[in-house]
C-alpha cells in the first residue's frame, strides 16, 4: 500500500493511499464544501522528446492530465476524507521505440493558495499495443484523509493538486507553450 504520513495541525496525519476505499460514508450532510481539486497548469502534461530535436517526428512518448473529480465526506470534528480520480490521455510517437513507458505523477495537498502540506509521486506503467498512438485511462487515489484542528475548519481551506513530476527540459517545453498532442489514427 502506497501511504504518506505527513505532520499536520498539531500532530495529525495526513493519508494518501491509491488501494484503499471508502467502504461506507456517513449519511450526515457535509460540514462544509469539499477541497478543491485540479490540476497544475504548468505540470498537466509531458512530452517526451528523443533528443534529436523538438519536431513531431522527435516525440517518444506524452502525456495530459484530461480531468480531475474529488469526492468528499466530513461532520463534526471527523477529519476530511476524500476519493479522487484523474483522466489520462497517453501517446506513443514515432520516435518511440518500447511498447511500455513509466509516468510519474503527483497528488499534492495545499493550504488554500499556500504552501503544500503534503505531496506523494505514483508511477505508472502505460502499455500501448502494436499500432497503438494512444491510450485513455482513469486513474483512483481512494484515500485522501486530511485531519482538521477542529470542526470550524471547513474543506474550503485546502486544495488537492495533480500533475506530472517534470525534468528541467520539460518544465521549459511546458512553459515555452510549447505542445504536442498525439490522435488517434
Amino acid at each position: 500500500m502506497r501511504l504518506l504520513v505527513s505532520s499536520l495541525l498539531a500532530g495529525s496525519a495526513l493519508f494518501l493511499s491509491s488501494c484503499q476505499a471508502f467502504d461506507t460514508l456517513d449519511a450526515r450532510t457535509n460540514q462544509g464544501p469539499c477541497p478543491a481539486a485540479g490540476s497544475v497548469y504548468e505540470a498537466q502534461r509531458v512530452v517526451a522528446l528523443n533528443g534529436e530535436g523538438e519536431r513531431y517526428i522527435d516525440i517518444e512518448y506524452t502525456g495530459e492530465i484530461n480531468g480531475v473529480r474529488l469526492f468528499c465526506r466530513y461532520v463534526g470534528n471527523d477529519p476530511i476524507e476524500a476519493q479522487l480520480e484523474i483522466d489520462f490521455s497517453f501517446g506513443r510517437g514515432a520516435a518511440a521505440t518500447d511498447y511500455s513507458h513509466e509516468y510519474n505523477y503527483f497528488v499534492a495537498v495545499t493550504r488554500t493558495n499556500r504552501a503544500v502540506i503534503s505531496k506523494e509521486v505514483f508511477p505508472l506503467v502505460v502499455e500501448f499495443e502494436d499500432g497503438q498512438s494512444v491510450v485513455t485511462l482513469q486513474e483512483d487515489v481512494s484515500r485522501i484523509i486530511i485531519p482538521r484542528a477542529d470542526e470550524t475548519i471547513s474543506g474550503a481551506n485546502f486544495e488537492i493538486l495533480v500533475g506530472f513530476e517534470l525534468t528541467d527540459e520539460e518544465r521549459a517545453f511546458n512553459a515555452a507553450g510549447r505542445r504536442y498532442l498525439l490522435q488517434t489514427q
